[in-house]
């Protein structure tokens, strides 16, 4: 759960203040059927807006047409944004995981359309957040905790409070889904569709239909807390032991299918100003352990955890060095088949090594590549997915004859070009050639890669990698 609104509170003792209740939603458009009118009200206005555009510019230079064009999607973008907030649900999430999607395979305006719909969204106030939570737990449940009232973090599908368990005094902390949002995805799919088609953002050979599915299936699994308490203690019992990490504890009888209560851990995230203050050693060795257990989901466990916002990580730290990672929101959480994994591994392999056979026979297994296609694309794609490794690969690696990896062997993940370069390389990529869309299961695993580099990039690693990948590529046959 996106929730950057709650960094200083997860770490105070003190009890939340209830002053900025009143300031949240007292309610959700939360029916199919008042949610459909909305946005029905939404794409009408798009459609209009749209229309007079085309009537208003057809006499225009071309310069005057880009920039009217680029200022209607943004004033259209604010409009969508303002009533998604109202609505909550699938349809501001949809539009966030479509534009992590979008940064390699969608035009530039509309990943900035959809990344509009990432705005902070207001929580729902505590009397009506109250009313749900009556729903979802026993009176005599309810009546063996203390809930405060304010709430942590606020997201598209749901929100998160704190609270005691007065018998113990355990701090726990519940994750509310708002109502019907598991009933709307569907229709809010269809209607992200229909708005992007409408503003004309989605190219006319661009099938979505994979892209949909997976963003569906994604988003019915992340409304199901039971799946997400059952994923979290799963990685409890799987990092067991290794103190690098904290995994919070389920408390199965606080819990349900729209509810989850875990363990309050407090911690402080990657940006703030405490752990950007620790020495460069100190987080270089918190950046090889995410990028560790980023490895271990890939390699080893075939589980991935696919949502690696910054929001869902926390750091501890411990006064002798021995900092660790949070790891919070097990929604996301992805197993992927051994069919598709153990090409992956292989076009990694190769990408690393430079050889181009194992990574050309791992390409056309996954489909990203076919026998039928040019030499030219062939190693277009070559050539970008070669580059990808470059945090790994040698100092003396012809790959690095601008200096990107130093003597001995350090990345600077922080003052690097490397995702620019990526995205620019990808988009061409999709307009020079045919546009084919992807294997279905690279929309979330690279979702991930760009949120550890991103991750990294927050910590200011200054490491090397190479050692670590290695590690787990040795054992790749």
């Amino acid at each position: 759960m996106d929730d950057k609104k709650s960094a200083k509170k997860q770490n105070s003792d003190a009890p939340a203040s209830n002053k900025k209740e009143e300031q949240g939603l007292n309610k959700i458009k939360s029916s199919v059927f008042s949610r459909g009118l909305s946005i029905a009200k939404i794409t009408l206005q798009t459609g209009a807006s749209v229309a007079q555009h085309g009537v208003t510019t057809v006499l225009k230079s071309k310069e005057f047409k880009e920039a009217n064009w680029k200022k209607l999607l943004e004033t259209q973008a604010s409009n969508i944004s303002a009533e998604l907030g109202q609505l909550k649900g699938s349809l501001m999430k949809a539009g966030q995981m479509l534009s992590m999607y979008g940064e390699h395979f969608l035009p530039p305006e509309a990943n900035e359309f959809l990344k509009s719909l990432q705005s902070d969204s207001p929580s729902l106030n505590w009397s009506a957040i109250e009313k749900r939570l009556k729903e979802l737990l026993p009176e005599e449940k309810l009546a063996q905790l203390e809930i405060e009232k304010e709430a942590l973090a606020s997201a598209s599908m749901g929100q998160v409070h704190r609270a005691k368990i007065k018998a113990t005094g355990e701090l726990i902390v519940l994750k509310i889904q708002y109502p019907n949002v598991d009933k709307a995805i569907d229709s809010d799919l269809r209607a992200i569709k229909t708005m992007l088609s409408t503003l004309k953002l989605i190219p006319k050979d661009f099938n979505t239909d994979s892209l949909f599915a997976e963003i569906r299936e994604m988003l019915v699994q992340e409304t199901d807390y039971i799946q997400e308490a059952n994923a979290t203690e799963d990685y409890h019992r799987r990092l067991d032991g290794d103190h690098r990490f904290i995994v919070p504890k389920v408390y199965r009888e606080y819990s349900g299918s729209k509810i989850l209560a875990t363990s309050f851990e407090r911690g402080l995230r990657a940006d703030d100003p405490v752990i950007q203050s620790l020495p460069q050693e100190r987080r270089n060795r918190l950046a090889v352990n995410f990028l560790d257990l980023y490895f271990k989901e890939i390699f080893e466990w075939g589980v991935v955890q696919t949502d690696p916002h910054s929001g869902n990580y926390r750091i501890r730290i411990d006064p002798q060095g021995h900092d660790q990672l949070i790891l919070l929101d097990f929604g996301a959480t992805r197993t992927y088949d051994e069919n598709f994994l153990g090409p992956y591994r292989q076009m990694v392999k190769g990408s690393l090594y430079n050889d181009r056979k194992v990574f050309t026979d791992a390409a056309l297994k996954l489909g990203f590549v076919r026998e039928t296609d040019s030499a030219e694309l062939r190693s277009v794609f070559e050539a970008f997915c070669f580059e990808t490794v470059e945090p790994f690969i040698e100092h003396g690696d012809p790959r690095n004859s601008l200096g990107r990896i130093d003597a001995q062997g350090n990345y600077d993940w922080k003052n690097t070009d490397l995702p620019q370069r990526l995205s620019k390389k990808v988009f061409q990529i999709a307009r020079q050639f045919s546009f084919r869309t992807p294997p279905r299961e690279i929309i979330f695993l690279d979702r991930k890669t760009g949120g550890v580099f991103i991750f990294l990039s927050i910590l200011k690693a200054k490491m090397r990698g190479r050692d670590l990948l290695l590690k787990y590529l040795n054992k790749v046959d």
